[in-house]
């Protein structure tokens, strides 16, 4: 059974990235991975900030990156770019802290205009650290994801397709990563 570990680089406390991630999570270990979800919001801030690993939960969180087989990395879009909070976390991660894993890169945003953010902003750093094989990833506007209760979500019905197109792609990528070498991301 394959592990993920998913990451979520919202600074929002009522964040729809983050209710995605746990939408796609959710997918996953219903296909019987192993899952976990690392909120870097909450995460301990100045620990996270001058990149003291030894804390416990900082040093957890990066444990569970490197044991994980997949990694999900979900951010919403802010100057054009990934968040700063995420930015913060893959900063302390290894150079090649992604070397071996499968990665799903996932984008939240308020306009088309941001689409580009997945591939000119995000999907650099994640090949800059190693990833074995980057599945093409989703964006998704923040207005197809409808917040339920407290933790959940509703995702439009025509983004719904192609979100589940990519964590199938992630899922298909991951199980044939013990029998199968994959294509490096470029």
């Amino acid at each position: 059974m394959p592990s993920v570990v998913a990451i979520s680089g919202s600074p929002s406390a009522d964040s729809r990235t983050v209710r995605l991630v746990r939408h796609v999570l959710d997918r996953l270990a219903a296909d019987g991975c192993g899952t976990e979800h690392i909120v870097v919001r909450d995460l301990p801030a100045h620990e996270l900030l001058t990149g003291s690993a030894a804390h416990p939960a900082l040093g957890g969180a990066l444990r569970s990156v490197a044991d994980a087989d997949g990694v999900v990395v979900g951010t919403p879009v802010y100057k054009a770019s990934y968040s700063g909070l995420l930015k913060v976390f893959l900063d302390l991660l290894p150079q090649s802290g992604l070397a071996g894993k499968t990665v799903l890169p996932l984008v939240t945003g308020g306009s088309v205009a941001h689409v580009l953010a997945l591939d000119y902003a995000l999907r650099p750093v994640l090949t800059g650290l190693g990833a074995r094989h980057m599945v093409p990833g989703a964006f998704l506007l923040d207005s197809s994801i409808e917040r339920l209760g407290t933790h959940a979500c509703r995702v439009d019905p025509e983004a719904e397709p192609r979100l589940l197109r990519a964590v199938d792609g992630f899922a298909r990528a991951l199980a044939g990563q013990e029998t199968r070498p994959l294509v490096a991301a470029p």
